[in-house]
């Protein structure tokens, strides 16, 4: 929406107006923060924007993160400054919005001349899938190099995991990003007022999961399981793009299905896992906020409990949407054999018995008064 030249330009404020140039308005906005940097009075405030804070530096165990004991490797912990990073990766975030929208998707929409419902649809998974390819390959990159998934004990040894590798901890600072910039671009794109909750809905389920991950020093079990539920993301909003741009290309969604159901059952095994036997048996045990140790019954359980309804709910507008594309095949098949079945021929109207006495009668009937005297002396 934003970086398009327009004919006609709207008032200066308007809603129209920062709505066409929005894109140009945080771009500013971020080009001050970066400018920032080159004063030293304001580079202390600038930092604290672009860079990831809280750094620690330590000497690890062979256990942990480096292979080495006498290496220093530098760790991250969270804090309230996190908040003003977040915010300028927002920034970036819309940017970034902007350029996909004007560049990619605008383009292939005026080719495949879609409706309007259909055009804020493909709008919305274009951008997902996006989003949802990119965290998908850099998730599976830290898993990779980090072996959280080799050993699944990994994920609550040690608790409370209050260091994090700047991988990590800058994987979490985008994705608060960029589910908060979900929230502005539902004005900046005009979404529909019907569209809105449904979108809200998921923007609040993932800003609520990944914030408790990523306060409940529980960041290693929320990677884990943000990777797999993105695979199965990114191929739903790409089979839906290829059947706006084709609508017999509907093998994708199968594919979705199977995957959406075994991405919900290891989201539930791993929870439970996690939860239900791992963090009651580790060493530390108990509440301390200075700490940032939570491993009491009942925030496990609370967490446990959010997940499985988050995955019941799934599980419900799943098998909702399962069923109604159900109803419309078996409805389109219903039209297709009714156009298909042959057509009743309309028969041929015999003529009447006594047809040539009627002809006779008739032709007797034209005869003059006359003639027919004479035929009855």
């Amino acid at each position: 929406m934003g970086f398009r030249k327009k004919n006609k330009s709207p008032p200066v404020l308007s809603h129209e107006f920062v709505i066409q140039n929005h894109a140009d308005m945080v771009s500013c906005l971020a080009m001050i923060i970066l400018l920032g940097l080159m004063f030293e009075v304001t580079a202390k405030f600038a930092i604290m924007f672009i860079t990831v804070q809280y750094n620690v530096t330590q000497i690890l165990d062979e256990t942990e993160y480096s292979d080495e004991k006498s290496e220093p490797v530098n760790l991250y912990q969270y804090g309230p400054k996190d908040v003003a990073t977040v915010f300028f990766y927002l920034l970036i975030a819309v940017i970034l919005h902007a350029l996909i929208q004007e560049y990619i998707l605008d383009k292939m929409n005026r080719r495949l001349h879609l409706s309007k419902t259909k055009h804020s649809k493909f709008n919305e998974s274009g951008q997902l899938a996006a989003f949802y390819l990119f965290s998908f390959t850099w998730g599976c990159s830290i898993l990779t190099a980090e072996d959280f998934a080799t050993n699944p004990t990994f994920l609550w040894e040690g608790y409370p995991h209050t260091h994090m590798v700047f991988q990590v901890k800058f994987f979490y600072i985008c994705q608060f990003a960029y589910w908060l910039h979900a929230l502005p671009e539902l004005y900046f794109q005009k979404v529909r007022k019907e569209d809105i909750p449904r979108q809200l809905y998921y923007i609040f389920l993932y800003v609520v999961h990944i914030t408790g991950a990523y306060v409940l020093n529980l960041h290693r079990l929320g990677l884990v399981l943000l990777v797999p539920h993105y695979l199965v993301e990114l191929l739903f909003h790409a089979s839906r793009l290829f059947y706006f741009s084709d609508e017999n290309k509907q093998k994708g969604f199968t594919l979705w299905a199977l995957l959406f159901v075994m991405a919900r059952l290891l989201t539930l095994t791993l929870s439970v896992l996690t939860f239900g036997f791992g963090l009651p048996r580790t060493e530390n045990q108990g509440f301390s906020l200075a700490e940032g140790n939570f491993n009491v019954l009942t925030i496990r359980m609370t967490c446990l409990a959010a997940i499985c309804l988050t995955q019941a709910w799934m599980m419900w507008k799943f098998i909702n949407f399962q069923l109604k594309k159900w109803r419309e095949h078996s409805q389109n098949q219903a039209s297709k054999k009714k156009m298909v079945s042959p057509k009743s021929k309309p028969h041929k109207r015999e003529p009447a018995r006594g047809g040539s006495a009627n002809g006779v009668v008739k032709s007797e009937d034209k005869t003059s008064p006359r003639a027919r005297k004479a035929k009855a002396s």
